[in-house]
């Protein structure tokens, strides 16, 4: 399919976009995540205080949109680079793009694990996305020297 001039150039800035929110959104999902980790093992008003935060739902909540946004995040970005170019570029950028999307799906899968109070589970999952919020950052650099280039081929 041939597609309309403008979608195409236009279409590469969709990606960026929406991986610097969802950095962002990672970001919140690990404060709410730790503070509900807090809450947990509180006790007296600090509990009550923390309670009201309601950090385990807020939590939940955005975890389930940065799931999804990633996924989401990670086709759309390899589709417009394949629509624009004919090809996949194969690098560090698209490989730990896909390894933070199987590792984000690894960290989701422990929740009933969580759920039932298994600690090694809560630890993977920790561990799991200090990996991808670790990884997300160096996307992000890497994708603004992507972004730098297909700007210079623009003018």
């Amino acid at each position: 399919m041939d597609w309309p001039e403008s979608i195409k150039v236009y279409s590469q800035f969709v990606h960026p976009a929406l991986m610097w929110l969802l950095l962002a959104m990672c970001i919140y999902a690990m404060y709410t995540g730790l503070q509900w980790r807090r809450t947990r093992s509180a006790s007296g008003d600090l509990k009550k205080t923390l309670l009201k935060g309601k950090f385990k739902l807020k939590h939940h909540d955005i975890g389930a949109a940065v799931l999804s946004l990633m996924v989401v995040g990670c086709i759309a970005g390899m589709a417009v680079t394949y629509v624009n170019n004919q090809k996949l570029f194969v690098g560090p950028h698209l490989i730990a793009g896909l390894g933070m999307t199987g590792l984000i799906a690894m960290a989701a899968s422990l929740t009933p694990l969580m759920q039932k109070g298994v600690e090694w589970a809560r630890i993977a999952h920790i561990a799991l996305n200090t990996v991808i919020v670790g990884l997300f950052g160096w996307q992000a650099v890497s994708g603004i020297d992507i972004l730098q280039r297909i700007i210079g081929r623009m003018g």
